[in-house]
């Protein structure tokens, strides 16, 4: 029986071979992304470098010196690796547990190829299991909390947290996302949301999921 460590690593490993010589490739945040970046610092001689979305990827894929560009000077991120809270069957995602969605969205909007790396336990027929976060300009926190209760949720602010942008995360509960699109237009369109954890608009075109049996690549 393989631990969820050791599915985060095959996956992380896997991944590698998605990634183009001379490249600046995109890194997620997460647990099962660190581990990819150790992996990534193995061949970091045929890559160009990184773009990241989050201050601790940052941080880490610095400490392996892999150069980190600035989004705004890359024209081209051929691809973009990262996990996922939740997965469906049509790859798409809920993110933003560690509370890096908002970076994780517009890297993964840039980049030409989305890798979702994540191991089976992750992997579901409908999202909703994992409280949605949502990324919220502090004066609006009552006004979008209660609008997230009209849609069914049940809206936690995360506590001591701020995100790198400087904003709060409300957690929302209880959703059945049935159809994650629509929700997730409907979630940013609410006044003072900057954004919110469905990737489902821009959903990931390859999932490279650990399961007990092996590796298995999902299109």
């Amino acid at each position: 029986m393989l631990t969820q460590n050791q599915l985060k690593l095959a996956v992380a490993q896997k991944a590698i071979e998605f990634v183009p010589d001379d490249a600046i490739v995109g890194v997620g945040t997460g647990s099962t992304v660190n581990l990819f970046i150790e992996e990534l610092s193995r061949i970091k001689g045929r890559i160009r470098g990184a773009v990241s979305s989050s201050e601790a990827s940052t941080e880490r894929l610095k400490a392996h010196h892999i150069p980190v560009f600035d989004l705004n000077a890359v024209d081209d991120v051929p691809v973009y690796i990262d996990g996922a809270d939740e997965i469906n069957h049509y790859l798409h995602m809920i993110k933003g547990g560690g509370g890096a969605l908002t970076r994780e969205k517009i890297v993964a909007a840039v980049a030409r190829e989305f890798i979702c790396i994540a191991d089976e336990t992750k992997y579901v027929s409908v999202l909703g299991q994992f409280p949605l976060p949502v990324e919220v300009i502090p004066m609006a926190r009552s006004h979008v909390a209660r609008e997230l209760v009209r849609l069914g949720g049940h809206p936690e602010m995360r506590h001591g947290f701020t995100t790198d942008n400087g904003n709060i995360i409300l957690d929302v509960h209880g959703l059945s996302i049935a159809k994650p699109v629509e929700m997730e237009e409907t979630i940013n369109q609410i006044a003072g949301v900057v954004t919110c954890g469905l990737f489902a608009r821009r959903r990931a075109d390859v999932l490279v999921l650990g399961r007990q049996n092996g590796v298995e690549v999902i299109r």
